[in-house]
């Protein structure tokens, strides 16, 4: 179980190595998603607030990367942030995130990304739910609910 303490511990020191790695040229990830998609992924944008397909969807199953495919989180750690965006409280396995300090708009914030293809998918901050007092603040655009027995790309 990952906590905050942990996060900014890989946004310092690195993350463990992904299972794979997916690499793909600008023109190919463009040709692949949705201009919204592209803009968060890619170019680590930001949907607006409470606009996101899976902000208030409590459907079961594992949320995957919108660009690679690989099971990033569990409908079993998601809950209400009230902030507008889906939140979660761990990722689905270890080393399926990677967490880099992001100093943009005058801010410090940890900026977390999949570990398998660099998407930006959001934000993690220290007000999360017990136990782990952590909250993955995730893009919609970033993110696809697959079944849990549905394979992945």
């Amino acid at each position: 179980m990952q906590t905050w303490n942990d996060v900014i511990r890989l946004a310092n020191h690195g993350s463990p190595a992904p299972a794979r790695r997916v690499e793909k040229t600008d023109a190919e990830w463009k040709a692949q998603l949705t201009p919204e998609q592209y803009h968060v992924t890619r170019q680590h944008g930001t949907e607006r607030a409470f606009t996101g397909e899976y902000c208030e969807a409590h459907e079961a199953g594992l949320y995957a990367c919108v660009c690679c495919g690989t099971p990033l989180y569990d409908s079993r750690t998601k809950f209400e942030s009230g902030t507008g965006w889906p939140s979660f409280t761990q990722p689905v396995q270890d080393n399926a995130l990677r967490y880099k300090k992001d100093t943009s708009y005058g801010m410090t914030r940890i900026e977390v990304l999949c570990n398998t293809c660099d998407a930006h998918q959001g934000h993690a901050f220290p007000d999360g739910p017990p136990p782990t007092g952590l909250r993955l603040c995730i893009n919609s655009a970033s993110i696809k609910l697959v079944s849990a027995t549905q394979p992945t790309q």
